[in-house]
């Protein structure tokens, strides 16, 4: 269920019953500014997010080259081929 502002200060004790059942947003000139939820279902959420948490790319790399070591695997890049390398070319 929604509510408004000034009816969820009016009727705080209902909307934490009524949270129990399901969640209860509370708008403020019609845009949803807050919501009412269960305690277990904040808990589930919190934990959810903190596995969402994308790894910083150098610890990805790390993982990744501790793993390769581990599997005695050698990853070879072959040399680019799909057009020329000027720059490669003025090297050599």
């Amino acid at each position: 269920m929604t509510w408004n502002i000034d009816e969820a200060q009016q009727h705080f004790p209902e909307i934490l019953d009524a949270a129990e059942q399901s969640p209860q947003v509370i708008h403020q000139h019609n845009h949803p500014i807050a919501a009412v939820i269960r305690a277990d279902l904040l808990q589930e959420f919190l934990a959810w997010q903190a596995q969402k948490q994308p790894k910083p790319l150098a610890q990805a790399f790390s993982e990744l080259r501790q793993l390769c070591a581990e599997e005695d695997y050698t990853f070879e890049l072959p040399s680019r081929s799909d057009r020329p390398n000027s720059f490669l070319e003025a090297l050599q």
